[in-house]
Order: structure tokens, then C-alpha cells, then sequence
């Protein structure tokens, strides 16, 4: 080949210089996980994760709420424990915090700290975890 203006001389070279690159990427491809492995991971990775939604974010933010990973892990055991019984809408009462959460989507709906509970009435649940 002519390095100046990256012409062919041969069909030899068209092939050496293209094919051997095709062929060697898609050997590094087949030792990767395929694209099923890949989704079914973050899907679980996803399914065992709590989230919370926009409205449950700014509540904490503005009632200065902030989780340690303790009580994150206790939340997400008491939200583990609300789908086991079957619960769909929980209220998920932890040391002076409540937390209204949609237990199919593993999703905090909302947050509230022992100033907010004082009313005690909490609507739109079918079930309540104490922890």
C-alpha cells in the first residue's frame, strides 16, 4: 500500500488490512457478556434497590431528612418484609421517621419526620411496617 495516498496495489492488501481487523474484534466480542446477560444484572440490580420518587427526594431535602446506610438497609428490610405479606402501599415507621412507600415498585412515595406524623393519619395504605 501506498502510505502517501492510501492506495492499493492488491487485493492481498485491501484484505490483510480490513479483514484481519473485522475478524480479531469479533473474537474480543464473543469472550463479552451478551447484551441478555448484561439486562437481566441491572435488572436485578434495580429490583433489589430502593428508589425514591422526585416528591419523596424534596421531602427529605426540605425536612432536612438525611439516611445513614443503616437505616437505608433497615428501610429496605422493612419494605422486603411488607411485599413478603403481600402489602402493595406501605407506611414504614422507623425510629422518628415515616415513610409511605409503593412496595411492587420498591419506591419511597413520600418521607416524613415526627413533626409531620403528629396528625397520625396516614391515607392510601394497606399495610403498615413498624421497624
Amino acid at each position: 500500500m501506498d502510505k502517501i495516498t492510501n492506495h492499493f496495489t492488491s487485493i492481498e492488501q485491501v484484505t490483510g488490512e480490513y479483514l484481519r481487523s473485522a475478524k480479531s474484534s469479533r473474537a474480543d466480542n464473543s469472550s463479552q457478556a451478551s447484551f441478555e446477560e448484561i439486562l437481566r444484572k441491572k435488572q436485578n440490580q434495580r429490583s433489589s434497590e430502593l428508589k425514591f420518587s422526585k416528591h419523596a427526594s424534596m421531602r427529605l431535602e426540605e425536612r432536612n431528612i438525611s439516611l445513614t446506610e443503616e437505616q437505608n438497609a433497615r428501610l429496605e428490610d422493612g419494605v422486603a418484609k411488607a411485599g413478603k405479606k403481600g402489602i402493595k402501599e406501605s407506611l414504614v415507621m422507623m425510629d422518628s421517621l415515616a415513610f409511605i412507600v409503593n412496595v411492587p415498585n420498591k419506591t419511597v412515595v413520600t418521607a416524613m419526620d415526627q413533626v409531620e406524623t403528629q396528625n397520625n393519619i396516614f391515607t392510601n395504605i394497606d399495610g403498615a411496617v413498624i421497624i
